[in-house]
């Protein structure tokens, strides 16, 4: 082999090896700074995810500290703390840095539970191992207190009616117990009770031989509002567990009657209009009895304004028919029509009538009819 030869040859080699070494070193350097870009994370470590409470009276509330603990080498982000139903967050740490540790409070309110109950927290954080966790809290929740049938009543009645639903109360507790007082919600709710003989209990209700109340609660009468009824009777009693139970007292008070328009506005017309002829529709809400209900006279304040009543085909119904008057002069109209019906609680309805009869701007005299 020549000389020139050789040398090219060696000098080939020369490159090829300094250039293998060279990618070498650069695969080491990014095998090296992936490594440390993969170890600097945040690892998120439950030191007691599920919290074992046993038993516990019904209406406990039920309050746990979950320790978080960061075992990563970067900041640990809880992003979120979700509860289940019946479960409240209070508060967690938002951010645990390397090594350190954090809480997420849970509350659990046990008043709306029975039996064993299981209730969660889910965890987001930044953790990529770990983006989602789930906190627990378990409990077996005894009623030391409870109502028969249900731990509520509900109502559906008529204004000025009143109607009574009862419940019986009865305990777990080893001493005899009673009730001490109860809280009403207003004047509309009354309640009674009264300690129930060995004769009058509800078997298998309780611990045996246990004292049992009868619990009467009676709503309506003419302090009743017209609405959606969403209020509590607090049983006062001497349980040490329970020293206080609710009952719900739920429902609608509907009126006796429905107007259909409770307002009217003939607008801008003629007495020869169409639209100068309006009714007003009344409708008995007694399911029972709505022939009692009789519309028995109209009256109009607005001379410019005739009446009349006509009963309809369904018992209880009624059409008030309201015409302005042919010979009606122009100007405005701005008065009341009362209707009276036989109803004992609302007997008079009073409806206002806005218009303006074309032809002029003089204000139509008010009279009684």
């Amino acid at each position: 082999m020549s000389l020139k030869r050789s040398l090219v040859v060696t000098m080939a080699f020369v490159v090829a090896l300094v250039a293998s070494f060279a990618n070498a070193q650069d695969k080491a350097a990014k095998k090296t700074t992936s490594e440390a870009t993969e170890e600097k994370a945040p690892r998120l470590t439950i030191v007691e995810p599920v919290k074992e409470y046993g038993e516990v009276p019904k209406g406990d509330k039920l309050d746990w500290s979950f320790v978080i603990k960061n075992t990563g080498n970067a900041d640990l982000q809880i992003i979120a703390a979700r509860p289940g139903c019946g479960c409240t967050v209070a508060d967690f740490d938002k951010v645990i840095k390397p090594g350190q540790t954090g809480k997420v409070t849970a509350h659990v309110d046990t008043s709306n539970f029975a039996g064993a109950v299981a209730k969660t927290v889910t965890l987001e954080t930044n953790d990529p191992t770990s983006p989602s966790s789930i906190l627990t809290i378990h409990a077996l929740v005894k009623p030391y207190v409870e109502a028969y049938p249900a731990g509520f009543v509900r109502f559906n009645q008529l204004q000025g009616d009143v109607a009574t639903q009862s419940v019986t109360l009865y305990s777990e507790e080893d001493q005899p117990f009673e009730i001490t007082d109860v809280q009403v919600p207003g004047e509309w709710v009354k309640v009674t009770y009264k300690k129930l003989d060995e004769s009058e209990r509800v078997a298998n209700l309780g611990k045996a031989g246990q004292n049992q109340y009868r619990v009467d609660i009676t709503v309506g009468g003419p302090d009743a509002k017209i609405g959606p009824m969403a209020d509590k009777v607090r049983l006062l009693t001497n349980s040490k567990h329970s020293p206080e139970y609710p009952i719900s007292v739920t429902g609608v008070i509907r009126p006796t009657y429905r107007v259909e328009p409770t307002a009217l506005n003939f607008g801008e017309v003629a007495p020869t209009d169409a639209a100068a002829t309006r009714s007003v529709l009344l409708h008995s809400n007694d399911m029972k009895t709505p022939e009692q209900f009789v519309v028995t006279k109209v009256e109009s304040s607005v001379a410019a304004i005739t009446t009349a009543i006509k009963p309809l085909a369904q018992k209880g119904d009624f059409e008030v028919t309201l015409q302005v008057a042919k010979d009606a002069k122009p100007g405005d109209i701005d008065g009341t029509v009362k209707i009276y019906t036989s109803d004992k609680v609302n007997p008079v309805v009073t409806l206002p009538v806005k218009g303006t009869i074309k032809g002029g701007v003089a204000a139509v005299g008010k009279s009684s009819k």
